[in-house]
């Protein structure tokens, strides 16, 4: 049987490598897409992405976290979540059905009714699978997720593009969505060959509500938080304009998430199986706060550097005012997957309530910071957004810091050299490739020049976890990398 170690590095490795998978998969279909369909029809389903997520997590209510954190699961508290869930999306999909001549009156766009009906089938299906995703994510299964994901993004992902090009337009976005669901769905039910019994004890649901229920909250807060600006857009700007928002969020979010994921399906777990060993905990931690940091910071500031190349060359000219945009978004996304570090910390230790309330104070202070700043634009919005986020990280540390006993001088030895290295590089690159007129040539000479001597830099340096993920994939495609000492 594997150690908690082989684990965590088994988890990293397949979890990396499925966001790597996925990612180019949601590039490829993400530019049929874009160069298929206007700006106007990513803005329609763009309006509506708040309340399939606030649904979602509504019928989701923080189980799998909760389950997760029992010291035993057993068939019973499944399938007392699994029935929950289903039938609290049932409810919720009839009353949000009913809701939406009111949503289209809130944008002015009668098309919202019929793809809202549709699009909101999505929470429904999706949430028949939290019993079994919760089985994989508390048994660390990172390779059956990868392959869910994976399977689930190529055939919705075809369905989508072969739509769009027979002019079914927003209406391709839609069904992409709902094939994804459907797929992954099934195959969670495979790979924890687990399925719903009848009659059914809803005792363990009275126990985890406690502490599920404040993580709903937060993710509510999460969810507002995140699509406040389609909302905002989509209220006083035409559908094109939340397209372009929508388009630039898309992008970025497959960025950051792509590291984040990676260190989602390992974090919470591992952190909890070690909860009575606090300086094991803490070396852990470390050690996934500097890997957080080794990947990030040049993953997403090098994406704000290439955005305007990136989102020109891939998507096409019509698209142009999304690339401002994303810039400034994929400097939030790269704190992001730090932030939710400390996060899953918090819910590991079962923080529910400080984790709901750093939360909700991060939203309360970044609404109102939007609606100061609107009068000003929208780009002055975005900016006081994006500040906001980035500053709120050692928040999150202050709050986590006498749990895991981590000083600020240990944080930010940990991650500050792979910051200071990849801001220095990417402003180099800007200023040494201006004078490149040509966009291709322009975009490749930002990537190989900020890669090669990131790669370089810390190879000099002698970075021990850039050493250790070289000998780490080097083992598992077996390169003879020569092993390291931590």
């Amino acid at each position: 049987m594997d150690t908690l170690k082989e684990k965590t590095a088994k988890g990293l490795f397949w979890g990396g490598l499925s966001n790597v998978l996925q990612q180019i998969l949601n590039l490829v279909f993400g530019i049929f897409l874009a160069r298929l369909l206007s700006t106007e029809d990513y803005g329609l389903v763009g309006m509506l992405t708040i309340f399939s997520l606030v649904a979602n997590s509504l019928q989701e209510g923080g189980f799998i976290s909760a389950l997760n954190r029992r010291k035993e699961a057993s068939h019973k508290d499944y399938n007392a979540v699994f029935w929950t869930c289903t039938l609290t999306s049932l409810l919720l999909y009839v009353i949000f059905a009913l809701c939406t001549p009111l949503i289209a009156r809130f944008y002015h766009e009668p098309r919202l009714v019929p793809l809202a009906r549709f699009i909101f089938l999505g929470f429904f299906i999706s949430s028949l699978g939290i019993a079994p995703r919760a089985i994989l994510f508390r048994n660390m299964k990172v390779r059956e997720t990868a392959i869910v994901n994976f399977v689930g993004l190529l055939l919705s992902g075809i369905v989508g593009v072969c739509m769009a090009a027979a002019d079914f337009a927003y209406w391709g976005i839609a069904t992409q969505s709902l094939v994804y669901v459907g797929v992954t769905t099934g195959l969670n039910f495979w790979y924890a060959r687990w399925h719903p019994t009848l009659p059914v004890d809803f005792s363990p649901v009275r126990e985890m509500i406690g502490f599920s229920s404040k993580l709903m909250v937060t993710s509510l807060v999460v969810i507002f938080n995140t699509n406040m600006f389609s909302v905002i857009l989509g209220r006083k700007f035409p559908a094109s304009v939340v397209g372009n928002y929508t388009q630039a969020s898309k992008w970025n979010n497959m960025g950051w998430l792509l590291i984040n994921n990676m260190l989602s399906g390992i974090a919470q777990p591992v952190l909890a199986k070690t909860d009575d060993e606090p300086e094991r905990q803490k070396r852990i931690f470390r050690k996934l706060l500097r890997f957080t940091a080794f990947v990030s910071f040049p993953a997403m500031l090098g994406l704000a550097l290439v955005s305007h190349e990136f989102i020109v060359i891939l998507l096409g000219e019509k698209w142009l005012d999304s690339a401002i945009i994303l810039q400034w978004l994929c400097v939030m996304g790269a704190f992001y997957p730090l932030s939710n570090l400390f996060s899953y910390y918090m819910v590991s230790h079962g923080q529910s309530s400080r984790f709901m309330w750093c939360h909700t104070a991060l939203g309360a202070v970044q609404l109102a910071a939007v609606f100061v700043s609107a009068p000003y634009g929208m780009g002055m919005m975005i900016k006081v957004y994006v500040g906001i986020a980035v500053g709120w990280f050692w928040v999150w540390y202050r709050l986590s810091r006498s749990w895991i006993g981590l000083t600020l001088y240990e944080v930010v030895k940990d991650i500050s050299p792979y910051f200071f290295i990849t801001v220095a590089l990417v402003l180099s690159a800007q200023v040494i490739t201006e004078p490149i007129a040509s966009l291709y040539l322009r975009f490749a000479a930002k990537v190989l020049f900020v890669a090669s001597l990131y790669v370089l830099v810390l190879w000099l340096l002698g970075s021990a976890i850039f050493r250790e993920s070289l000998d780490f994939v080097g083992s598992k495609v077996k390169f003879p990398f020569k092993k390291h000492a931590q």
